[in-house]
């Protein structure tokens, strides 16, 4: 079983933020497989690679798919958005693995990761990321929303800064306002809260609120929000929007 199988982040959107790695994975591969949305940003190879897109919401197919082409002896690379183990096409090929045929586990597979959207949505705004932190996905069509209110509200009586990913989408526009409402239990309305559309490209649109006001309308599927602590402070700036940033020490500076 000579094939192999490289699972890549091309990072949140311009191609600046795709990492050498990845860039090199791409170029020796033969065969590429991914959601087609994310297949169009890969600019064509010279060498006459293979593409097999697919549509969303299919991850596990796609991944079967891919192990089968690398079982073959293909040199495949599974192409994701963003970081390729945050809620992403990493965890959906282990489980394939997991799964399927015994073969599949003998197979060369390498995980190489890029910029996840948290990260390009807060060094839009400063370093609301500077303390502890977690990641919640508001997508519930793999968990219970209840599964998901109760993450939140662990999160919050932690005070962790919180970074949402899948805020709203067409058929979820509520959640977002529903996650708000809870964690208004455990927050002070003046928490800060940073909406991110479209992190890490040319278009990128920023907007800070707070968690009292926070309005959840126009956050959809590229739009990441950043939910701060007790700690995380905004530094104002004559004619230009503040920096937020969260410090180190859960020390007052004065």
């Amino acid at each position: 079983m000579s094939g192999k199988l490289t699972v890549v982040g091309l990072g949140p959107g311009s191609a600046e933020l795709t990492t050498p790695a990845v860039s090199r994975a791409l170029a020796e591969a033969t065969d590429l497989v991914g959601y087609v949305t994310y297949l169009d940003r890969v600019p064509p190879s010279p060498v006459g690679q293979r593409r097999h897109a697919s549509d969303n919401r299919v991850e596990v197919e796609r991944a079967r798919e891919a192990l089968a082409l690398a079982a073959a002896g293909k040199s495949v690379v599974v192409v994701s958005s963003g970081d390729p183990g945050v809620f992403a096409m990493a965890s959906a090929l282990f489980e394939a693995v997991e799964a399927g045929e015994p073969s599949w586990r003998a197979l060369d597979i390498r995980i190489e990761p890029g910029v996840t959207a948290m990260l390009a949505a807060a060094a839009h705004v400063g370093a609301p990321l500077g303390g502890d932190f977690c990641t919640i996905s508001l997508s519930d069509n793999l968990k219970a929303w209840s599964t998901i209110e109760r993450r939140l509200e662990a999160a919050a009586q932690g005070d962790f800064v919180i970074a949402l990913y899948n805020p709203a989408s067409v058929a979820r526009p509520d959640q977002l306002g529903r996650a708000f409402a809870l964690l208004q239990r455990w927050k002070s309305p003046d928490t800060l809260v940073v909406f991110v559309k479209a992190a890490g490209t040319p278009n990128a649109e920023t907007r800070i609120a707070r968690l009292g006001d926070a309005d959840a309308a126009g956050a959809d599927m590229r739009t990441l929000v950043l939910i701060g602590s007790s700690q995380t402070r905004a530094i104002e700036r004559s004619g230009a929007a503040p920096w937020i940033y969260t410090p180190r020490s859960e020390r007052d500076i004065a």
